[in-house]
C-alpha cells in the first residue's frame, strides 16, 4: 500500500501528496481527509492533471482546487441550466450581468447601480450570529469591489417554526428561535455598525427549514460610470495588493463546507468554517477603497469571499488572460504557525485583493495606511496563464489556471414530479376569527421586532422605509425606495419568494415569486429595472431535487424573458438539506425598480380619502396559500401567471398612477384580498368594501393590487379600456375594516386587526 502523504524537507509545514499510485480508494481517502470534499471522478481528474506533469501535487495545490471546484465557487450542477434558461436576457441599459461579483446597471447618464445577491446558510445555521454578520460583509465587500459605494442592504430569511417542542429539535440542530434571534442580531450588529442600511427583506418560516435555515442577503450600492472597476488584472506589469483584515485559520474549509449536507456532526466539527467579521474593520476599508478608485489608482479589484487568497488571485489573473505571481510568506496573519496552504485558503473576512500599476503603489499603500487598514504588496501579474506560489523562497504552488479556475460541470440528471391538481377548499364558519388569525400567522404578523432593530435611515437617503403609515402604528410597505444620488430619481428594492408554492409547484411557485416581486415595485411606483436571485435548493446529487431546480429556473428565465426584466446577478445554493429533510424549493428574489421622482412615491396605508379599487382577476387558486396552512384544508390549485398579463397590467397601474389621484396602493400577496385590506387599515384608516365569497376573499391569485383613488369609476374605466379587469369595491373611511359578502358582513375595529398583526411574533420573541 502506498504512502499517501510525505513531509516535504522545508522549514514549514508542506506535504506531498501521492496521487500517482492512489487507487479509487485512496482518492477518496484523502479527499475525506484533507477535506476537499470532490469526488472520486473530481480526484481522478486531479489525477490525470500531475500525470501529465509528471510530479506529485502538494498540500496547497490540492486544496486551491477543492476550494476553486466546489460547488459554492464554481456551480457546477447548476451553470449548465442556469445557461441554457436564465442568462442573456438582453437590456440596453446592462453594463456588466452575471460575469463578475456583482450586476452594474445604468441609473442615469452619470451613474450605474451596482446589484449582489448571496447565502450564507451553513455557516448560519453552525454559528447564527457570526454566519449572518459575515453574510453583512461579504455582499459589501461583493459590491465594493465594482467601485460602489454601498447603499442599502435586504436579507431575505427562512426558518424552521418557531414553536416546534425542544423534543422535536434533531440532534445536532439549534432551535429556530435560538437561530432566528442570534441572525437578526448579527444582521443588525454588522450593518448597523459599518453604517449601512438594511431597508428590505422577507421573513419566511416553515418545518423544511429545521434543520437548516437560509440566510439570503443582498446589497445595493451606486458608482459612477466613469469609475467602474472590474474583477481583473489590467496589464502584465500590475502588482497584487492585499488590503484589510489579517489572515487566520478562521473560515478554512468555508466553500467546501457549504457545499456538502449538514449532518448531526456539522455542529462541531465545521465550527471553523464559520468566519469571523469585524464591520469595525470595514467602515474604513471601504472608505480607503473607494478613494483609490475615485482617484484612478486601480486595474483591478475583487473581494477575498469564497476560497480566499486560493480563488480571487487566479480568477483576477486569468479574466484578463494572464498569469500570477505569489508570495505567501508576506500576506499579514493573524496567528503564527499557519501551514501555507491554510493562509492559501482561508476564507478571513474584511479583505480585498487589488491590481495597481507599479507607479501608484506607493500612493495606494499610503492611502490604506491613512485609514489605518493593513496592506502590502503579495504579488505581480505575469504573461503565462500559469499561477506559481512560492513560500520563504520555495516555489510551493504551480498549476495551469485554466486548469483551477475553469473547474468542472455537470448537467445533472433530474426528475420532475408531476403534480395533480385537486382542490377540496370550502368557506368556514367564521371569517373575522379566521381573519385575526391570517394576521396573527408569523408569515404574516408584524416584522416590526426585526426591522426596528436595523438602522434603515442611516446615510440620510431611504425615502420610502419598510414601515410607514400613522405613528406608533405603521404598517408594512411592498417595496423600500433609496434615494442614492442628488437628484429625485430613486431605486426601489425588494425581496420575494413563496416557499409553499414552489414546495407544491416548483414551476409555478417560482413565476408567482417573480410575479409578487414585480408587484411590489409597481406597488411604490416604480418601474421594474432588474432582479438578482438568491437559489437555494437541497442536494443536486439527488435527481427529485435538481428537478426542482431546473423547474424553478425555467420558470424564472420565462417571466424574466417574457416581461423583459434582466438578471444581472445571483448565487446558487445548494447541499441545504440533512437526514430531516431538504429545505422546500426557495428561489429567493430581489427586484430593483426605478423610481423617477421619489416625491411621488406610492404609500400602502388608507388615507380614508378615495375610492377603493381592485385591479386584476381572480381565480379559484388556493395552492400553497394562507388559507389552506391555517384552515388546514388541501388544494394543489397554485395560481398562475404569464409574463404578457403581468406586463399588462404593469404597464397599465405605472401609467394610471400618472393620470389619477392615487393615495395608496398595495398588492395581494398572502392571505389574499381580506389580509390586503386588513394591512392597508392597519397604517390608516378604516375601509367599507364588498365582496363575493371565501374565494375573492382568501385567493391568493397573482397580478392584483389594491388601489385607494380619487375617482374609482375612472379609473375602472381606464383598466377596462385596455381589455384589463377592474372593479370597485368601496372605500375607505373611519376606523373598522366592514366587508359584505354572500354570507353577510364582517366588521372588525381596526385596532383589533392591528394587535392581532402586532402580536404575532411578540408571543415568541417577547418583545
Amino acid at each position: 500500500m502506498p504512502e499517501l502523504y510525505r513531509k516535504v524537507d522545508v522549514p514549514f509545514e508542506l506535504y506531498e501528496i501521492n496521487l500517482l499510485q492512489a487507487s479509487d480508494d485512496d482518492l477518496k481517502k484523502i479527499s475525506d481527509e484533507l477535506g476537499l470534499a470532490l469526488s472520486v471522478e473530481e480526484m481522478k481528474r486531479v489525477k490525470v492533471y500531475f500525470e501529465r506533469t509528471g510530479r506529485n501535487p502538494y498540500d496547497i495545490e490540492l486544496q486551491s482546487i477543492a476550494q476553486a471546484w466546489s460547488e459554492h465557487c464554481c456551480y457546477k450542477s447548476s451553470k449548465c441550466y442556469l445557461k441554457q434558461y436564465l442568462f442573456e436576457i438582453e437590456a440596453d441599459y446592462v453594463i456588466s450581468a452575471i460575469e463578475e461579483d456583482a450586476g452594474v446597471v445604468v441609473f442615469d447618464d452619470n451613474y450605474a447601480y451596482v446589484v449582489a445577491m448571496e447565502s450564507h446558510n451553513h455557516p448560519s445555521a453552525i454559528e447564527p450570529y457570526g454566519g449572518a454578520a459575515t453574510g453583512v460583509g461579504g455582499i459589501l465587500r461583493d459590491v465594493l469591489c465594482m467601485g460602489a459605494q454601498p447603499v442599502a442592504l435586504l436579507d431575505p430569511l427562512f426558518f424552521g417554526n418557531l414553536d416546534t417542542p425542544e423534543d422535536e429539535i434533531p440532534r445536532g440542530t439549534k432551535h429556530p428561535l435560538y437561530l432566528f434571534s442570534g441572525v437578526v442580531a448579527g444582521i443588525r450588529d454588522y450593518g448597523n455598525r459599518v453604517g449601512i442600511p438594511t431597508v428590505a427583506g422577507m421573513v419566511f418560516f416553515d418545518d423544511s427549514y429545521l434543520t437548516n435555515c437560509l440566510v439570503n442577503v443582498g446589497c445595493v450600492g451606486i458608482a459612477r460610470k466613469d469609475r467602474i472597476v472590474h474583477s481583473r488584472a489590467g496589464s502584465e506589469e500590475d502588482l497584487f495588493v492585499l488590503a484589510g483584515g489579517l489572515t487566520g485559520r478562521d473560515g478554512i474549509h468555508g466553500v467546501t463546507f457549504a457545499s456538502a449536507e449538514l449532518d448531526e456532526s456539522s455542529e462541531e466539527e465545521s465550527r471553523s468554517a464559520v468566519q469571523l467579521g469585524n464591520p469595525i474593520m470595514k467602515e474604513p476599508l471601504i472608505h480607503a477603497c473607494l478613494e483609490v478608485v475615485e482617484k484612478g489608482y486601480l486595474t483591478g479589484m475583487k473581494d477575498l469571499g469564497g476560497g480566499g487568497l486560493s480563488c480571487v488571485i487566479g480568477e483576477m489573473a486569468l479574466a484578463a488572460g494572464f498569469g500570477a505571481e505569489v508570495w505567501l510568506d508576506k500576506v499579514p496573519l493573524k496567528e503564527e504557525g499557519m501551514a501555507p496552504w491554510e493562509i492559501w485558503v482561508s476564507e478571513s473576512q474584511e479583505r480585498m485583493m487589488l491590481t495597481v500599476n507599479p507607479k501608484h503603489v506607493d500612493e495606494v499603500l499610503y492611502i490604506f495606511q491613512k485609514w489605518d487598514i493593513p496592506a502590502v504588496v503579495v504579488g505581480r501579474v505575469t504573461g503565462d496563464r500559469k499561477l506559481r506560489v512560492y513560500y520563504q523562497g520555495y516555489k510551493i504552488y504551480d498549476m495551469d489556471i485554466d486548469f483551477v479556475v475553469k473547474a468542472v460541470e455537470y448537467c445533472r440528471e433530474y426528475r420532475v414530479k408531476e403534480v395533480v391538481e385537486v382542490d377540496e377548499t370550502s368557506p368556514v364558519h367564521d371569517f373575522s376569527k379566521l381573519i385575526l388569525e391570517m394576521l396573527s400567522h408569523p408569515n404574516v404578523a408584524s416584522r416590526e421586532w426585526i426591522i426596528r432593530q436595523y438602522d434603515h435611515m442611516v446615510r440620510a437617503s431611504t425615502i420610502l422605509p419598510p414601515l410607514h403609515g400613522k405613528a406608533n402604528a405603521e404598517t408594512h410597505g411592498d417595496a423600500a425606495i433609496i434615494r442614492p444620488t442628488e437628484s429625485w430619481k430613486g431605486l426601489a428594492l425588494t425581496a420575494d419568494v413563496n416557499p409553499w408554492m414552489c414546495k407544491i409547484s416548483p414551476y409555478w411557485g417560482t413565476a408567482s415569486s417573480f410575479d409578487e416581486m414585480v408587484r411590489n415595485l409597481v406597488a411604490v411606483n416604480a418601474k421594474p429595472h432588474s432582479f438578482a436571485d438568491c437559489l437555494n435548493f437541497g442536494n443536486p446529487e439527488k435527481p427529485e431535487r435538481m428537478g426542482e431546480f431546473v423547474e424553478c429556473v425555467k420558470a424564472l428565465g420565462w417571466m424574466a424573458r417574457g416581461f423583459g426584466l434582466p438578471c444581472v446577478s445571483g448565487n446558487v445554493s445548494f447541499y441545504n438539506e440533512t437526514p430531516h429533510s431538504a429545505v422546500a424549493p426557495t428561489p429567493a428574489l430581489m427586484g430593483i425598480g426605478i423610481v423617477e421622482d421619489v416625491r411621488k412615491a406610492i404609500t400602502s396605508h388608507f388615507k380614508g380619502k378615495g375610492d377603493v379599487v381592485l385591479v386584476g382577476e381572480t381565480a379559484k387558486e388556493f395552492g400553497g396559500s394562507l388559507y389552506c396552512a391555517v384552515t388546514s384544508q388541501k388544494s394543489t390549485v397554485v395560481p398562475k401567471t404569464s409574463p404578457e398579463k403581468l406586463k399588462n397590467y404593469s404597464s397599465a397601474m405605472l401609467s394610471a398612477f400618472k393620470q389619477f389621484r392615487v393615495y395608496a396602493c398595495h398588492d395581494l400577496s398572502e392571505g389574499g384580498l381580506a389580509i390586503a385590506l386588513a394591512e392597508m387599515c392597519i397604517g390608516g384608516s378604516g375601509c367599507k368594501v364588498k365582496a363575493k365569497d371565501y374565494v375573492s376573499l382568501f385567493s391568493e391569485s397573482n397580478t392584483r393590487w389594491l388601489v385607494e383613488v380619487d375617482g374609482g369609476e375612472e379609473l375602472v374605466k381606464f383598466f377596462e379600456e385596455r381589455g384589463l379587469k377592474a372593479e370597485l369595491i368601496g372605500e375607505s373611511m373611519g376606523d373598522l375594516m366592514e366587508i359584505t359578502y354572500s354570507g353577510g358582513t364582517l366588521v372588525i375595529e381596526v385596532e383589533k386587526l392591528d394587535s392581532a398583526w402586532r402580536g404575532g411574533l411578540i408571543k415568541y420573541t417577547g418583545w
